[in-house]
């Protein structure tokens, strides 16, 4: 079995790690959830997180294949666009995103007939749907429950889960945003659960519980069945839900949710310029 190169990048603002995924043979890249730069207050984008992916795929002399969602994020705007423009690369993500589109263009009220007719995912996959990344063998598992578009990337001896599982002393991800489940989540993981015990994990978020001192992306398998606080081996799926479900009745909505959405659904495009040049974002009042 080839083993992947993982480099992860992690992003405080937000707490997501970012990963360029390489085979060293080949010398060819998937780069998974970048994170573009957002400030909430003055509405400014900028690009210096995703500049040192960039960097490293420059100081590598890496190739860039697929630019991979894990899901529509609801805690940062993607680069996936800017990451294109600079090297190229195909942006995918798994077909249930129209689920996701036609959601929140109501949400939002989009024209969901733009999203049908014009997709604007370079790629959609299939479920179970297998690829490559240089010599590299993968494919991708639909997820769902943190969203109905959820899917996690198996890269060899890695996978890639994005917001299905965080570090074991953290548990799950919320469930509780439109089309979310609880118990679609707890067959997701299942799964993840039959993936060979000594699989990389690699986690799309980190939050420090009190007991860790620093930020983690990496468990196995094998330590997410015998120690996730939440969803460990022996937690049937009545006990997750409610579980699950009273927590996330607890959570304040993600603060850049409303912004990040529109423009992730839309494969981190930005809103056309109006009549005087200015581009705009749309807020839909006491909606959450």
């Amino acid at each position: 079995m080839l083993t992947a190169w993982v480099q992860e990048f992690f992003d405080e603002n937000s707490n997501t790690f970012s990963y360029v995924v390489t085979d060293p043979k080949t010398q060819k890249c998937a780069v998974i959830d970048s994170v573009l730069d957002y400030d909430a207050a003055s509405a400014s984008i900028s690009t210096a997180h995703v500049d040192c992916i960039l960097a490293f795929i420059q100081q590598n002399s890496l190739s860039v294949e697929w630019i991979l969602e894990t899901h529509v994020h609801a805690d940062h705007l993607t680069a996936a666009q800017y990451i294109k423009e600079k090297t190229g690369g195909k942006i995918a993500i798994g077909h249930h995103i129209k689920q996701v589109q036609q959601v929140f263009s109501a949400i939002y009220n989009f024209d969901v007939k733009y999203f049908n007719a014009h997709q604007v995912f370079d790629y959609l996959f299939q479920d179970h749907e297998s690829f490559k990344i240089g010599d590299l063998n993968a494919y991708c598992i639909p997820t769902p429950g943190h969203t109905p578009a959820c899917l996690s990337y198996v890269v060899e001896d890695a996978v890639f889960v994005g917001d299905t599982l965080f570090m074991p002393d953290y548990g799950t991800a919320r469930c509780d945003f439109p089309k979310g489940s609880a118990s679609m989540l707890f067959d997701s993981v299942q799964q993840l659960f039959h993936l060979p015990e000594h699989m990389r994990v690699f986690l799309c978020h980190d939050y420090l519980p009190e007991n860790r001192d620093r930020y983690q992306c990496e468990t196995t398998i094998q330590e997410q069945k015998q120690g996730n606080v939440h969803i460990h081996q022996g937690v049937t799926k009545a006990e997750f839900v409610e579980m699950r479900t009273r927590r996330d009745a607890s959570l304040s909505m993600p603060k850049l949710i409303l912004p990040a959405i529109q423009i992730n659904m839309n494969a981190g495009r930005m809103p056309e310029p109006e009549s005087n040049g200015q581009r705009y974002l749309k807020l839909p009042l006491n909606y959450f």
